[in-house]
């Protein structure tokens, strides 16, 4: 879907034009997206046609890029199932499982190798490329390409923020009886990391929109859902009806701005997600990778039947920005966005220097400047150091191949905290089994085999 989101954006880009090198270790989809974009070139409403080149090697494809879109699943969905579900048999319940708590940290561990041979080769082939990451977990996706190559010009791209975005907007529409308005008529100030961004401020005119959200939630007693229904939770499991993210405004005075599955991961399980009927209570689902399974074998069918033909593009855009990202790095436009970048400015000046934030920042000709944070309260604050500090720790034992390193920021996970240790330790040991097969060329099992860790 991402392949096929971002090719009819850049179609409708009357900016942009030239070739894009389809690379991936699933070669039938490869051919598939050539087809898509091709046949996206033919449609009546494209302004900017591409030539879609397949290749087989990774260095050919890179050579000489402008930039490099990165999108992959680290694994199998036998591996995210293990993710996800393995917890379970220890109480424990996550409705995403790829940023943080258990499920986070095992993907993480199989996602940074790949990362780092990809920030080689970017480093060999197309060193001053623009790199544009669309992986979770993000922060340690974003994190390994600095680190291997710290030279890079990378950032990451995540629409969770602008869905709460949409959500305020919708309370100035309704609060404030405009209706010609729409998330760039608002200045939000950004704070935090992946997945767990906060909006400090949200300026329309000369009000604070976050001042009106105990008015807007006491005219939707049930929640309220900016894409849908404030019921669509029941039945959706990607809905949620911003119940668990008002109660955290009103614990903190300051809004976070992902979605609620996203949000409860980063909090202690007995807060949220003590169970899949309490995730209920709170409006949002637990997104069973069975699901997921069973979507993706959908959009793949639907891609065949559009690469041969036998269902009709529809050509629009959609609500990513990362077609208008580089219209302006290349100087097309200038243009203010949340992403996730490295923080060597200190634009978030309570986390460490040099790990990966989420702020705005300005973009413009072959430049991303990011913009300084404003403040939030310490109890906001301190919840985003202890994951920050985490996801740290995390990423500094996959990269030392660490076990024992990686074990104390997988017992240190919010969601684990209800675990003992030993029941910690063998949930551990079962995960990283699940997913040895990723694993062994990386690190030394035997520390698990002898209980060490």
């Amino acid at each position: 879907m991402w392949a096929r989101i971002f090719m009819s954006d850049l179609a409708l880009s009357s900016y942009l034009q030239g070739e894009i090198a389809l690379y991936d270790i699933d070669i039938e989809s490869v051919y598939i997206n050539k087809k898509i974009g091709e046949n996206i070139n033919k449609h009546e409403l494209c302004l900017s046609k591409w030539a879609y080149n397949v290749y087989k090697n990774i260095d050919d494809a890179l050579k000489n890029s402008d930039v490099v879109i990165i999108s992959i699943l680290p694994g199998t969905f036998k591996e995210m199932y293990s993710d996800v579900h393995t917890p379970e048999k220890y109480g424990i319940y996550q409705s995403v499982g790829d940023t943080v708590g258990p499920g986070g940290v095992i993907r993480a561990m199989r996602t940074v190798p790949i990362f780092e041979f990809f920030a080689k080769k970017i480093k060999e082939n197309s060193p001053s490329a623009w790199v544009i990451n669309l992986t979770n977990p993000m922060t340690i996706c974003v994190k390994t390409l600095y680190d291997v190559f710290p030279e890079i010009k990378a950032f990451g791209c995540c629409h969770e923020v602008f869905h709460t975005e949409d959500l305020l907007v919708d309370v100035v529409k309704e609060l404030f009886l405009e209706t010609n308005i729409n998330r760039k008529d608002i200045d939000f100030d950004i704070t935090g990391i992946n997945h767990f961004t906060w909006i400090s401020k949200a300026m329309y005119k000369d009000k604070n929109i976050l001042d009106y959200l105990d008015e807007f939630f006491s005219n939707h007693k049930n929640g309220y859902y900016e894409r849908g229904k404030e019921d669509d939770y029941l039945n959706d499991p990607f809905a949620y009806n911003n119940i668990l993210k008002y109660d955290m405004y009103k614990k903190y005075r300051v809004l976070p701005a992902a979605g609620d599955r996203h949000l409860a991961e980063f909090l202690s399980n007995n807060w949220y997600l003590s169970s899949p009927e309490n995730a209920k209570k709170w409006g949002f689902n637990l997104t069973h990778v069975d699901f997921r399974i069973k979507q993706y074998e959908e959009r793949v069918k639907e891609s065949k039947l559009i690469a041969d033909n036998k269902l009709p593009i529809v050509l629009e855009k959609s609500n990513e920005e990362a077609v208008e990202l580089i219209e302006a790095i290349v100087g097309c436009r200038k243009m203010i966005s949340n992403v996730n970048f490295i923080n060597n400015t200190n634009q978030v000046d309570y986390l460490p220097t040099y790990s990966i934030v989420e702020t705005n920042c300005i973009f413009e000709n072959d430049k991303v400047e990011p913009l300084k944070s404003g403040d939030i309260p310490i109890e906001a604050k301190n919840l985003i150091i202890r994951n920050a500090y985490n996801i740290e720790n995390c990423y500094k034992g996959i990269k030392n191949r660490d076990i024992k390193m990686i074990f104390n920021s997988f017992i240190n996970q919010p969601l684990c905290s209800s675990l003992s240790l030993e029941d910690n330790r063998k949930l551990f040991k079962e995960m990283l089994i699940n997913t040895k097969d990723y694993l062994k060329d990386y690190f030394d099992f035997s520390i698990i085999d002898n209980d060490e860790f």
